[in-house]
């Protein structure tokens, strides 16, 4: 055999580098199902679900295309498996199938990375790690973005990357005449609430996926989450179908409402494409095209396409950027010093606050909640309880189908946790229960009142607010976007009422009842 060559679970891009070159005669494909990716976190089983079945449908294709595949397949008896990890299958597979090269894209993971990398070495074969095509901004383009700047801006990576590759520009200008749109995308759905609202493109699950969904529903038994619901797309055929029916009945309103919660909505107006986008069935540069068709037609209004266009060609590819950057130091970064464990119902929704209920809801049946519920909820949650950056990444790795670690690392640990001070967000994402409040209804049937930081009524996330910035006053002081929030919490410490909220919030941290 002339190449192995190693095509991950999230890596399933028929037009991938790999491919470059292949020859059926002398290289074979190469795709494990292994037990460590799948309990390395206590994954989702919506998650198992849909790797395995993603997985499985690329394998098909490859082989009705005719390209040999050596792939390692899970079924119900543990016993049955060739090993538990990557490096472990890999490694038998070497010395089994004596490969002269190893080829494989940039992994998800520097973890996987790092131990594919460790097996090559050991048996003394080359591993060949080319470029990952799908992404617009390699690894290189994005430490050439960095050199020399004392902080990473989002804003300024996001108009390079528009003017590079012109995407919503008019000549030098952006379109629209400005960079971005979201005075216009930060609405709420007002009391009315948002009417009927037409749920995504789903799929019934066929015959190769009501197989995994069985043999998940016995192997994994004690994982989370609902297998009930099951509906995602697990071909690029299904995927594009996916992409297709968002762009042309929720883009339009996407934008506006894109920052907006509502009681039993789990997907508002979202595409709820990131997870096949994440996987590679689509490439991000389809979605951005036909998202700015739809302008260039008429169909979609630019705020919610400069919005759309914004979390693929800015924010996805930044995080990304910033992962490769920093990695592996970044996953240790704990600015606050945090270490404290997630409350259970971050597993399984049991509590009495109607906004934590609500997202974890949606994160049980569905595997997924839109980025409010991740960052201004659920993390907003962990962030005030002071729960350690990396565990509450790890329990994001387990909980959400989209999440692939170079996305979720960024996204948790550095956005939404502070945990890197500052290399990805220049201010913690912290509110008290007036932000839940505006943005959605749930705060009209919970028990608690957003308004209120101590005593029985007392919103939980409010009481941990002012004690989170109580406690971090020093550092927080200094930061010149938290100047407001700083001044507020000197008002209550003159009017004497810190010791009560210090009090409160230690009672709701030793007592874990919400």
């Amino acid at each position: 055999m002339r190449n192995l060559i190693i095509v991950l679970g999230d890596q399933l891009d028929r037009n991938s580098a790999v491919f470059e070159g292949f020859d059926s005669e002398q290289d074979t494909v190469w795709m494990a199902e292994v037990e460590e990716e799948n309990t390395w976190v206590r994954c989702h089983k919506q998650r198992i679900v849909f790797f395995l079945s993603a997985m499985r449908h690329f394998r098909d294709e490859l082989l009705q295309k005719k390209l040999p595949v050596e792939y390692h397949q899970l079924t119900t008896a543990r016993s049955k498996d060739r090993g538990s990890s990557f490096a472990e299958i890999l490694d038998n597979d070497i010395r089994r199938l004596r490969p002269e090269r190893l080829v494989m894209v940039l992994p998800g993971d520097w973890r996987v990375l790092d131990s594919l990398q460790s097996v090559a070495d050991e048996a003394d074969v080359e591993l060949e790690v080319r470029v990952d095509r799908h992404f617009y901004c390699s690894r290189e383009e994005f430490a050439e973005f960095a050199e020399g700047r004392k902080s990473l801006l989002l804003e300024n990576f996001y108009r390079q990357m528009r003017r590079r590759h012109d995407v919503l520009m008019e000549g030098k200008d952006p379109a629209g005449g400005q960079w971005n749109f979201d005075h216009d995308n930060r609405e709420s759905f007002g009391k009315e609430g948002p009417g009927k609202i037409a749920s995504p493109r789903g799929f019934r699950p066929d015959e190769l996926t009501s197989e995994v969904m069985e043999m998940v529903d016995q192997r994994f038994a004690d994982h989370p989450g609902e297998l009930e619901h099951f509906n995602l797309p697990v071909t690029r055929s299904q995927a594009l179908t996916m992409l297709r029916h968002f762009v042309k009945h929720r883009l339009p309103d996407f934008g506006r409402h894109e920052d907006a919660m509502w009681t039993d909505e789990p997907f508002v107006y979202h595409a709820r494409i990131s997870a096949p986008l994440n996987v590679k069935l689509l490439n991000p540069r389809e979605c951005v095209e036909k998202a700015v068709a739809a302008c260039t037609a008429g169909q979609a209004p630019i705020n919610s396409v400069e919005g759309f266009v914004r979390q693929i060609i800015g924010w996805r590819e930044f995080i990304r950027g910033v992962y490769w950057l920093k990695m592996p130091e970044y996953q240790d970064m704990n600015s606050f010093e945090h270490a404290g464990d997630l409350p259970d119902f971050y597993w399984n929704g049991e509590t009495n606050m109607q906004c934590v209920q609500q997202s974890m809801q949606h994160v049980l049946r569905y595997g997924y909640a839109h980025h409010i519920h991740r960052l201004m909820v659920l993390g907003n949650l962990a962030l005030l309880l002071g729960v350690d950056p990396y565990a509450f990444h790890r329990w994001h790795m387990a909980m959400y189908i989209d999440a692939v670690d170079w996305v979720s690392l960024p996204n948790t640990l550095g956005m939404s946790q502070h945990g890197d001070g500052g290399v990805v967000g220049t201010k913690p994402y912290v509110s008290t229960g007036n932000y839940i409040n505006k943005m959605s209804n749930f705060c009209k049937s919970c028990r608690y009142n957003f308004k209120t930081s101590i005593g029985d009524e007392a919103c939980p996330i409010t009481t941990l607010y002012w004690d989170f910035l109580d406690r971090h006053y020093e550092t927080l002081s200094k930061n010149r976007r938290m100047v407001m929030q700083i001044r507020n919490l000197e008002r209550k410490r003159k009017a004497g009422e810190l010791e009560e909220i210090r009090q409160q919030a230690a009672r709701l941290k030793e007592s874990e009842e919400f």
